[in-house]
Order: C-alpha cells, then structure tokens, then sequence
C-alpha cells in the first residue's frame, strides 16, 4: 500500500506539474506577457513545483524531516543522477557566461544554506524571507541579464527552452484551456503529494527507517524526475547546455524558493542526519559539477559516468545507515 501511494503521488506530480507549466505558458502567451517573463518564471519555477508541494505538504504535516531531506536529496540527484545522467548520452557543453551567473547564485545560496545549518540550526520565517527575497533578486537579474543578450543578438538560451517546452502545444489553446490546464495542474500536484507524503512516511514507519533517509532517497528522485526528463529530451535533441542551466537554476530554486517558502510555513530545523553527512555530500556534489564543467568547458562522458557512479555510492552508503547497528 505505501508502495501504491509514493508511485500515484510520483505519476500525479509529473502529470499535475506539466500541466500546470504547458497551461501556465499558453496564459501568459494569450495575456501578452514578454517570452522572458515566461520562460524565466514560469518554465524555470516549473520543474520546482513538485518538490515546493511536497514540502509544504510534509512540514503542515509535522514531516519538517522529510521535507528538508527532500531539498537536499533533490539538489544532490539533480547534480550526481541528472546532470551525470545527460552528460553519459550526449556531453554537456558549459556556456561559460551563463554558467558564471547562475554557479554563482547556486554556490551563494549553498553557503547559505551551510551557514544556517552550522551556526542556526534551523530555517525559520525570517531566514526563508532572506531566500525568497534573495531568489527574487536572482530572478531579476537573469531577467536583465536575457533581455540585454536578446536585444544585443537577437537570440537567447530561455527563448531556446521555451520553444522546447511550447512544443507541446502543437494546436492553439484557447484561454480557458489554458485557464482549466493551470487550475487542473495545480490540483493534481497538491494530491500527488499529498498521497506521496502519506506513503514515504508510512513506509518509513514500516521500513523503521527515518523520514530523512526517505526525502533523501525514494521522494527526492522522485521530484527530480521533471529535470531528469529534461535532460534526457535535451540530449536527444542535442541542446545539453539548456540542460545544464536547469539544472542549476532548479538547485537555486529548491534552496531559495522551495526551501524558503516552505520554512515561512513552517520554521524547519535541520535534521542531525543531515548535518553530519548528506549536507557535505551535496556540498561536495557542487564542487565536482563546477570543476567538470570548467575543464575544457564540457562534462565528459567519462565524467558523467564518475557523477552517476558517484551517486550510486552515496545510495548504498545511505543502504548501510539504515542497517541496525551490531550489539
């Protein structure tokens, strides 16, 4: 049974989240907003809708545990299981402009989050107000940031991925289709993680394993399965560095928006569990994408093998934590 609810609540999410970002898209074109607008805010916080739910779901549950294991856990996989994932079927070319934008908002924002966890021990309303309003800013400037580059070229890389996201909506959309998509989305999302917040706490219940284990693991692969399909489309169609600046903006929004939204709901401490290990994995995870991506301006695929590899291990070693310890 908790089986049946974590795989319903992972379908919900994918369905509900596109949907929500195609009916989202299809407004926005009908209301006139600037394709900027559209495919920094909407595209961008889109793939971050099923980890925001989720954890607001589990934190107004009591599950704080799970949901901040969910941010960590997802912005690990995105990094080690995504990004190595995409570089293995196509090697992911690093534009290095934007890659200094957005690495450095993510480096900021993982500092930040390191700093919270050694010297607060929590994230409260007034800290996750910090994020949000620091993410706002991020935002901002990739806003200008685009739209100078769009003036200067005539090009952009977010007219780029939203093209890819508008191939969807292959016929015209009236705007009460698109109207009924958003609303329909929304709902399916806030059930699906619902019925998946049920399920990973009753299987940690029966598994007798902690609710951090389950964010780290089943729930946040689960989430990151919107980035994971991101990367593999963008490989087949050979766009890998579109892949790359997901990645990197969903880990800017999981810490900033996800984590900060949610902690304004609800004050969230950090797990022990966290603090003494799976924090420093996703710490390390950075700083091996950063370093692959600057050396000769590309992730291998032998480097992506290594991220993947590395991945694995982490799984098992979490296998290995969960195991009672001998008397």
């Amino acid at each position: 049974m908790e089986w049946f609810l974590i795989l319903a609540g992972f379908i919900l999410l994918l369905l509900g989240g596109e949907s929500l970002v195609k009916g989202a898209v299809a407004m926005a074109k009908k209301m006139q907003l600037p394709p900027l607008v559209i495919g920094i805010v909407l595209v961008g916080f889109g793939t971050s809708i099923p980890e925001l739910v989720t954890c607001i779901t589990a934190a107004l549950q009591g599950s704080s545990n799970l949901a901040f294991g969910n941010v960590v856990g997802s912005n690990t996989a995105n990094i080690l299981l995504v990004a190595g994932t995409g570089a293995l079927m196509v090697p992911i070319m690093t534009p290095l402009a934007e890659f200094k934008r957005d690495g450095s908002f993510v480096a900021i924002s993982t500092v930040l989050l390191v700093a919270a966890a050694l010297f607060l021990g929590s994230v409260g309303f007034m800290l996750g107000a910090a994020f949000v309003a620091l993410l706002l800013g991020y935002i901002a400037y990739m806003y200008l940031a685009e739209k100078r580059k769009y003036q200067a070229t005539g090009s952009a890389d977010i007219l780029e991925e939203l093209e890819e996201i508008q191939t969807f909506l292959n016929r015209p959309i009236t705007l009460p289709i698109a109207t009924m998509l958003t609303v329909a989305g929304i709902a399916t999302t806030i059930l699906g993680a619902k019925l998946l917040v049920m399920g990973a706490i009753a299987l940690a219940e029966k598994a007798g394993v902690s609710e951090t284990v389950i964010g780290l693991t089943i729930v946040a692969i689960g989430t990151s399965l919107p980035e994971l399909a991101t990367a593999i489309i963008a490989g087949l169609r050979n766009h890998s560095d579109l892949s790359l600046g997901n990645i990197l903006g969903s880990n800017i929004y999981n810490i900033l928006g996800v984590l900060g939204v949610t902690a304004m709901v609800s004050p969230m401490p950090v797990p022990s569990e966290i603090m003494t290990f799976d924090l420093w994995v996703m710490v390390l995870a950075t700083l091996v994408l950063t370093l692959f991506a600057l050396t000769r301006m590309k992730i291998s695929r032998l480097e992506g093998g290594l991220m993947l590899s590395g991945y694995f291990i982490y799984l098992y070693l979490l296998y290995l934590s969960t195991l009672p310890t001998a008397a």
